[in-house]
């Protein structure tokens, strides 16, 4: 396992009691963490990335079975970064459907799957990655998908506002500025947690995105048959500053650092390091 990296600034953020009464409600519904005036157990923050990209996405699937594992409810905020390019697909994507193969492999930028559903994306540098375990038991509304995708665009929203005032939640669960995205997330929910990650292009190359990925078959009404180049942006922003908002909008303190190594590494041995489990479909 290549040596982990930190990502940002992990000073403790204390815990503060949860009262949300004039944050913005979206059309699917805003459902709060607890009553008005309860204390809501925080977060575990995570400032990991591990610099290879089969072990970053397994490492996200273990925070997941950790968390079904753990006696109590088990939450995380992990943020992070892949060191170099990189197509991630979705669990049900079809690689031929969705990637500029030939672009990739003379590129040498890998085609990796993950673990939730959703389209083709490219990260690398200048995309700031962040990934959310969060307790079924202790927020039972999330397991309605509408209110999942609410609670956390909300708050992924209002932390980005610090910088871009001017973001808005589009689509499923798409962030726009000046109506292009430049944020994409995806879940998958096991028995009692679910996994909600997504990423911010803030400094990322756009015309290699454009290249890597294919027209997808699933299209937005907002992106109105816009080609890639058209359709993705990306913001202005401090990714060090963010990291922080991040924490404190989604409740997150930094803990004694421990992470799954040994099933992050059980998960590259038998799933992420397999070449035939990403180019299964």
């Amino acid at each position: 396992m290549p040596d982990p990296k930190t990502v940002g600034d992990r000073t403790p953020i204390p815990q503060v009691a949860v009262s949300r009464p004039n944050e913005p409600h979206s059309a699917m519904g805003w459902a709060p963490d607890a009553p008005a005036g309860e204390t809501v157990a925080p977060l575990r923050r995570l400032d990991l990335s591990l610099g290879r990209a089969e072990a970053d996405l397994a490492l996200d699937e273990a925070l997941l079975v950790e968390a079904e594992a753990a006696t109590d409810p088990a939450e995380t905020l992990r943020l992070w970064a892949f060191d170099s390019p990189v197509v991630v697909i979705g669990r049900g994507s079809k690689v031929a459907v969705e990637v500029n193969q030939p672009y990739c492999q003379t590129s040498r930028i890998p085609v990796l799957r993950r673990c939730s559903g959703g389209a083709a994306i490219v990260a690398g540098p200048g995309c700031l990655m962040y990934s959310l375990v969060l307790s079924l038991v202790r927020r039972p509304e999330l397991r309605r998908v509408d209110a999942a995708h609410a609670w956390v665009m909300t708050r992924l929203s209002a932390a980005l506002r610090h910088q871009v005032p001017d973001v808005a939640w589009q689509g499923t669960c798409d962030l726009t500025f000046a109506g292009r995205k430049f944020s994409g997330n995806s879940l998958r929910i096991a028995r009692d947690h679910l996994l909600y990650h997504g990423t911010i292009l803030h400094a990322a190359d756009l015309d290699q995105i454009a290249r890597c990925l294919l027209t997808p078959p699933r299209q937005p009404d907002y992106r109105g048959g816009r080609a890639h180049a058209e359709f993705i942006t990306t913001v202005p922003l401090d990714a060090s500053r963010l990291v922080d908002q991040l924490a404190l909008e989604f409740g997150a303190v930094s803990g004694d650092g421990t992470w799954p190594n040994e099933l992050t590494d059980r998960l590259v041995r038998e799933r992420y390091g397999d070449p035939a489990w990403h180019t299964r479909h």
